[in-house]
């Protein structure tokens, strides 16, 4: 470890002889996970912080900003994958006798980042301010005047606990998300960040800034034109207040904004340090990972490029037009590799092949007569005779065949094999495992191939959205419902301009859902500021405690009390309770078909036990609550296999037990937010037969009654 003199630190000081001297070393935390599923698939089977960005694994480039940052203790604490970080680390320079700091990786169940932050409370190995970083982040800047504005922050006002890095972008920077904006709101005095919102590009830009924050400060400037680097430098109480906290799971949705709302009685900030010249950003999603693979080819993050060779054995040369090629790169005579490409050691390309603006990894086999453009091809793969490979991303080990088309926007992982004259389209994800839930910890499973998506002799099926990223999905299609103007189809491409993820990578008190890892964009629902928190943060709790129940078996009679006490915390609405049910029920019937029973059998296994939750939101006189208890059950279906079957089976276990009347499926039915895309139509075309069954019994009942009063 480096001499705890060396200069960058920010911890308590001695003075001897005029001079200043730190007493404790500039420690960091790195944390690998981000505790969502956005590279999923990939991420099944490598830990996020190990896949490659321009043939360097994305923990590199953070070690070497740390590195010159003139960190001394780095604290790596990893949850995924953890066997493979410490294979990967303990074979690199990092943990070597001329590391320039010294490495403890730290093995953790935590479940979120502010898990994280209480369990290294609890170890007792922070002694002073530290900095706090993603194992995802990409920079060549300096912290030494974050670090000194820091300590300048912290001398005016003990209370200063934390100051955040942010890099000045401008209006449309590739990496700055466009379809939600950070929005800062500081002080011009102090940097102090007095409020933190997300606006939507296109729409009314008022921001709910609370009165006492216009009141106390005169000079405020409002920023949205900022990334959030996801590197914050911190104070010990940091730590301790996640630990009072213990609700907190994320660092700005939780952590900031929860001491943004309690000023007022902690008298606790947050300051800014904002970056105007080199490079910064975060590999948060897929278009941040095609955004700052294209920056690292075009120099923009030097020296963190290609031909610095930053991980041992490398041979990276640069060539004209921006090319990059490691030794033993075969190139046929007719093949051309147009500007801003990178080729890894052993990599042959075929005759007449073209391949520009793409990152082709080591060992890798390009046939003839191919073509590739925009695309992210990993080591070993092979890719056969006159095939097209536009924006996508081909995983270690993968096998293209001959005349194959991979369209923009598709994955495929590791080991994934598509036969020859197969296409995959861009909204595919072909994966060979999928993840298994189960009640002490989830496990990767093998899942046979689907000829319908790779083919005859194709290795690999299309995984559908995870459990994670489904309640996004249906937050995204009710607002297209809703608005009318937006559906499915939005749910974005590879390299969507217009639309980006959760804006802050981290995400929002602004916003809640998970993240989806298939897109390079996602839709958000128009609600915003703390309202928008509150009733995401029932969903998920609700939905979770829900879905736990059924699975143990507890007594729906509890199950009522503790739902009725979620809601009477969050103050949620009836509608909230009614989106929690449907997507509970669905998950549970999803979880019990994965387990071996038929749609139908998994379905009447609900009821009639849990009629009285259904009761207790639906009423059985208000057609419009029954209505709207279909559409969320049919929204949230769109992305869970045999969607159409559940929805047949559900509404007749719940017309059976009379929980939803004929008047009901007629509204929901005749609704024209049911049918706002291909996929809601799809959904409920097996129900159709039934709900006009329903209706025409309804009829004859009517039309019997009326009969009877005549005579």
């Amino acid at each position: 470890m480096p001499p705890k003199g060396k200069k960058g630190g920010g911890g308590a000081k001695d003075k001897k002889g005029g001079e200043d001297e730190r007493q404790e070393p500039l420690q960091a935390v790195v944390l690998c996970d981000s505790f969502e599923t956005r590279f999923n698939p990939f991420t099944l089977e490598r830990p996020r912080c190990l896949l490659p960005l321009a043939n360097t694994p994305l923990i590199e480039y953070t070690l070497e900003f740390l590195a010159g940052s003139g960190a001394e203790e780095v604290f790596l604490y990893c949850g995924n994958h953890t066997d493979t970080v410490e294979e990967y680390l303990q074979n690199s320079k990092w943990l070597s006798n001329t590391a320039p700091f010294s490495l403890e990786i730290i093995r953790s169940t935590s479940r979120s980042v502010g898990d994280c932050m209480r369990d290294l409370d609890q170890k007792g190995l922070i002694v002073g301010d530290f900095i706090c970083v993603y194992g995802d982040v990409v920079a060549n800047i300096s912290l030494e005047g974050a670090l000194a504005a820091h300590r300048a922050s912290r001398e005016k006002n003990k209370n200063a606990i934390m100051t955040m890095v942010l890099r000045e972008a401008g209006e449309n920077h590739r990496t700055k998300p466009t379809h939600m904006r950070p929005t800062f709101v500081i002080d011009q005095d102090t940097g102090r960040c007095v409020h933190y919102e997300q606006i939507r590009p296109g729409q009314s830009a008022t921001l709910d800034v609370p009165g006492e924050v216009l009141k106390d400060h005169v000079d405020l400037d409002v920023r949205e034109d900022l990334i959030d680097c996801g590197i914050d430098i911190c104070t010990p109480n940091v730590l301790a207040q996640y630990t009072d906290n213990f609700d907190w799971q994320l660092p700005r949705r939780g952590f900031l904004y929860g001491i943004l709302k309690d000023f007022e009685t902690f008298q606790l900030t947050i300051h800014t340090h904002i970056v105007t010249e080199e490079y910064a950003a975060r590999v948060k999603n897929l278009q941040a990972y095609d955004a700052i693979s294209r920056d690292v080819v075009s120099r923009w993050t030097y020296p963190l490029t290609p031909d610095t060779n930053l991980v041992a054995g490398q041979t990276f040369q640069l060539h004209k037009g921006s090319v990059y090629r490691e030794e033993g790169v075969v190139l046929a005579r007719s093949s051309n590799v147009g500007r801003n490409c990178v080729l890894g050691k052993a990599t042959s390309v075929g005759d007449h092949s073209n391949i520009t603006n793409s990152v082709i990894g080591r060992r890798c086999v390009i046939g003839s007569r191919v073509k590739i453009d925009g695309a992210y091809i990993w080591d070993d793969a092979r890719i056969g005779d006159d095939t097209v490979i536009e924006k996508a991303v081909i995983a270690n080990e993968a096998s293209i065949g001959k005349r194959c088309k991979v369209e923009q926007g598709a994955l495929i992982s590791y080991g994934a094999k598509v036969s020859d004259g197969t296409t995959i389209s861009g909204d595919r994800r072909v994966t060979t495992l999928k993840r298994k839930r189960g009640y002490e910890k989830d496990e990767v499973v093998q899942v046979p191939a689907d000829p319908k998506i790779v083919g005859e002799d194709g290795i690999g099926y299309h995984m559908q959205f995870d459990e994670d990223e489904e309640e996004e999905v249906a937050e995204a299609l009710l607002v297209g419902m809703q608005n009318m103007d937006l559906t499915v189809d939005d749910i974005s491409t590879f390299d969507s301009d217009e639309e980006d993820d959760e804006d802050d990578y981290e995400p929002s008190h602004a916003r809640t859902g998970s993240t989806r890892s298939d897109s390079f964009a996602s839709i958000d629902s128009e609600e915003s500021g703390e309202n928008k928190s509150s009733v995401q943060e029932f969903h998920r709790e609700a939905v979770n405690s829900l879905f736990d129940d059924m699975k143990k078996g507890t007594d729906p009679d509890t199950m009522q009390l503790e739902l009725k006490s979620m809601r009477l915390t969050a103050n949620a609405e009836d509608k909230q309770v009614r989106r929690a049910l449907a997507v509970a029920f669905n998950k549970r019937v999803a979880n019990l078909i994965e387990s071996g029973k038929s749609p139908k059998e998994a379905a009447e296994t609900l009821f009639p036990t849990y009629n009285r939750l259904v009761k207790g939101c639906v009423s059985s006189d208000e057609e419009y609550e029954q209505a709207e208890f279909l559409m969320f059950i049919q929204t949230d279906l769109t992305h869970r296999a045999q969607g159409e079957k559940m929805m047949l089976f559900l509404s007749n276990a719940l017309a059976t037990n009379d929980l939803i009347e004929p008047d009901g499926f007629e509204k929901w039915w005749n609704d024209e937010r049911s049918t706002a895309s291909e996929q809601l139509v799809a959904i409920r075309k097996d129900t159709e037969q039934l709900v006009k069954v329903l209706c025409e019994d309804d009829e004859d009942d009517s039309e019997e009654e009326e009969d009877s009063d005549d005579e």
